[in-house]
């Protein structure tokens, strides 16, 4: 007979727990998305894209407050954190945690790295597009 440490088990569950709340909160990202793309802010200008960029501004101030709030301020279970950081703002907006790196490396002192990084990932992540749509339109 088979039996399972009730120390595996625990890790084993704690980790499908902890999958469901980022799939959960994942959802929820995306779907808040999708609303805020097909919002009335998608009419408001001809050629800015302002439903993504409301959505990079909102994701970026969302993880900012919430890594703070729940790094000692306010006790918050680590599967609620999964569910809000990685699964609903992970899926809402991967520009956020972009900008919680850059703000990491300015805090440490790393003003000329975070300034590359913030170049070169603006710069070259629009080379990619452009190489993408280039290599797309060439099928």
């Amino acid at each position: 007979m088979i039996r399972l440490e009730p120390k595996c088990y625990h890790r084993d569950m704690d980790t499908v727990i902890q999958i469901a709340a980022v799939a959960a909160g994942g959802a929820s990202g995306a779907v808040a998305r999708y609303l805020v793309n097909i919002s009335p802010l998608a009419t408001l200008f001809d050629k800015f894209p302002l439903p993504t960029f409301v959505i990079n501004v909102v994701g970026s101030f969302l993880i900012g407050f919430v890594v703070t709030v729940a790094s000692g301020r306010i006790d918050i279970s680590e599967n609620v954190t999964l569910a809000i950081i990685v699964g609903f703002i992970g899926a809402f907006t991967t520009f956020s945690t972009f900008e919680m790196e850059i703000y990491g490396l300015v805090r440490e002192g790393a003003l000329l790295t975070a300034f590359l990084y913030l170049f070169l990932s603006v710069f070259l992540g629009f080379v990619g597009v452009l190489g993408g749509v280039g290599l797309g339109r060439s099928f």
